[in-house]
């Protein structure tokens, strides 16, 4: 792999960061402010909430803010950053619908479904602006796993999410 390969799955990686990292820091900061869920409380037919009440306007916005300024850092428009904080948003909003409809509670981590979604639909919509391949996108997808893998469990134990 070139070195151009590694620089693009690098930025790859900090743009899906910046989108998943910014709802979560300011959740943090904000604790329990502005916590208004997308769904509106929402919830269908098999009585489960459509997204959950953890899916917020506020890390919409903390995500939508965050990750143009993130690839602007980084070189790229920040219209590039709105695009990956929109499809991150979309992936994470997709998985959760899926958790909901198959019954599971909120905060219940299922391997793949969360950070697949996630990570490919963004890098797809970003394919030409970011000038990433396949293989990038395959390696940037894998290494994003195995990022939130890890991560997840120590946000957890400094407090800064409540489930993995």
């Amino acid at each position: 792999m070139d070195s151009l390969s590694l620089s693009v799955i690098f930025d790859a990686l900090f743009l899906l960061l910046a989108a998943n990292g910014a709802p979560v820091l300011l959740s943090a900061l904000a604790g329990p402010y502005a916590m208004k869920p997308i769904d509106g409380g929402l919830r269908l037919s098999d009585g489960n909430p459509l997204f959950g009440a953890a899916k917020t306007w506020r890390g919409l916005f903390a995500a939508c803010a965050a990750t143009p300024v993130a690839a602007y850092v980084l070189g790229h428009g920040p219209l590039t950053g709105l695009f990956v904080a929109a499809g991150t948003l979309c992936g994470d909003l997709l998985a959760s619908f899926c958790k909901r409809r198959l019954g599971m509670e909120e905060g219940r981590h299922v391997r793949g479904l969360d950070t697949v979604p996630e990570s490919l639909f963004p890098l797809l919509m970003v394919k030409s602006s970011l000038g990433i391949g396949w293989l990038e996108i395959v390696i940037s997808v894998g290494a994003f796993y195995l990022i939130e893998e890890w991560l997840s469990p120590v946000l957890v134990k400094w407090r800064l999410r409540k489930h993995p």
